[in-house]
């Protein structure tokens, strides 16, 4: 199995459409996803290419009271996460528990992941955590 590798950092914002072309011109970025709309994650969520081979960052805004980054932004947003992108979830899951990591939403697809299932922890030192299948599992492609 490889190592898990840093795929993006995820920052709150209130509004992706509005944020997007702010961001594009402070990192020099490329924008290089759709604006995806995720009603399992209860999100808005956008990715900037900020360098030719550096890690992309996210854009994530919620898509109503009841999501999961809400509570975040009404404490002014922000940076919010960092995703590896892992062969496994479970194996990773188990790993990180052993190391005391909590799961915070266990495993399910995301659309700006085509359907690959992600899954979200938080460390001991309140790092929250987001992990993304490499692949779709065998059963869904």
């Amino acid at each position: 199995m490889a190592e898990p590798r840093l795929h993006h950092v995820g920052y709150i914002v209130d509004d992706v459409a509005q944020a997007l072309p702010h961001w594009v011109a402070s990192l020099e970025a490329r924008w290089v996803s759709e604006i995806f709309h995720d009603p399992l994650q209860k999100v808005s969520v956008v990715f900037l290419q900020p360098a030719e081979d550096g890690v992309q960052v996210e854009l994530v805004a919620p898509a109503g009271p009841d999501s999961p980054v809400a509570p975040f932004l009404a404490k002014g947003g922000g940076l919010h996460h960092l995703c590896y992108e892992v062969d496994l979830l479970e194996p990773q899951i188990e790993a990180m528990k052993r190391r005391k990591a909590v799961v915070i939403r266990p495993p399910k697809p995301a659309v700006a992941f085509g359907g690959r299932r992600i899954a979200w922890m938080v460390t001991r030192e309140r790092l929250v955590l987001e992990y993304v299948e490499r692949r779709l599992p065998e059963s869904a492609a």
